[in-house]
């Protein structure tokens, strides 16, 4: 028997459309072992995610005692190992009290998945995020203002006494990447660097016109072809002329409010980059940081029920 053996007390677990991400952790909170492998939700069966997670875990568990495994994200989809129902706002984010329990073949796992967000009107729902969220008000439970997660659908979150009131869901990573990646720009935008005054000052134009925004795209095109514009400026443009549409559509979140975003370096520097530009003061804290934090907060409240 190993020490992370020894030690191990529950498993946290971020289950994505892509990728899984797996903590070990001991019962003072201390992460014992990392896990993570590209065996995400949309390469999955119902039935194949418990293989999928024992093959990752296996060797780390005790015999002769069940060991809790918390998850949250796209495992509790439809298309998941088993939906859990997502919990209407305005509510604080769900913890693995509401979570759904799954009857496991290995009897030394005890599994819960954590139910998303849902918004009836207009129609919006989260997975994943609602674990950040929660992680990040646990450790600022008097915050009141706005939360952005970048990702591939942006998510900007009123919240207010602990609660998520309301959300929107912006598609502009999937957008940049389908326009930067497979479109006739895809021939502009092929590089590694970045213009930051590209960026700027696209995301000024779109906020200030967005409805031109499919034109200025295609600008970017023809720019590259009569004058030569850079690839680095045409990437930085696309992603500039895309996060400004999207602040202009999300102002009434945004503006004269506390923002905090929640991301990882890049895509968080330029979406802070862009709130800045408005005069707003924006604070960061990493992403996964705070999923660890709120699949703790969910494992607590499971042992407070349990006591």
């Amino acid at each position: 028997m190993t020490q992370t053996t020894e030690q191990l007390t529950w498993i946290a677990a971020d289950w994505g459309t892509s990728n899984l991400r797996i903590w070990l952790m001991a019962n003072t909170g201390d992460v014992l072992h990392r896990i993570s492998a590209d065996c995400g939700m949309g390469s999955l069966t119902p039935d194949q995610f418990e293989p999928a997670l024992m093959k990752l875990i296996a060797e780390h568990l005790p015999n002769g005692r069940t060991v809790p495994v918390v998850i949250c994200g796209m495992a509790g989809a439809k298309q998941g190992w088993a939906e859990a129902p997502y919990s209407a706002v305005p509510s604080e984010p769900p913890n693995a009290t509401t979570a759904t329990r799954i009857k496991t073949k290995d009897s030394r796992i005890d599994v819960y998945i954590l139910p998303g967000m849902k918004q009836n009107a207009p129609a919006d729902v989260m997975r994943g995020e609602e674990t950040q969220i929660a992680g990040f008000l646990a450790a600022n439970p008097k915050f009141d203002g706005v939360i952005c997660l970048p990702g591939t659908h942006t998510k900007w979150v009123h919240i207010s006494a602990r609660e998520v009131v309301s959300f929107r869901t912006f598609m502009t990573g999937e957008l940049f990447a389908l326009i930067a990646d497979q479109s006739v720009l895809r021939h502009s935008t092929a590089s590694s660097d970045w213009d930051a005054e590209a960026f700027a000052a696209a995301v000024d134009d779109a906020m200030s016109n967005p409805a031109t925004l499919a034109s200025k795209l295609f600008s970017i095109r023809a720019e590259a072809l009569l004058h030569d514009q850079g690839n680095a400026v045409g990437r930085a443009k696309v992603s500039g002329l895309l996060i400004g549409a999207e602040l202009a559509g999300a102002r009434p979140y945004w503006l004269g409010q506390n923002i905090v975003i929640l991301g990882e370096d890049g895509l968080s520097s330029a979406y802070q980059a862009a709130l800045s530009a408005q005069g707003l003061p924006v604070q960061t804290v990493p992403s996964e940081t705070m999923t660890l934090a709120g699949l703790c907060a969910a494992y607590l409240a499971l042992e407070s029920k349990s006591l």
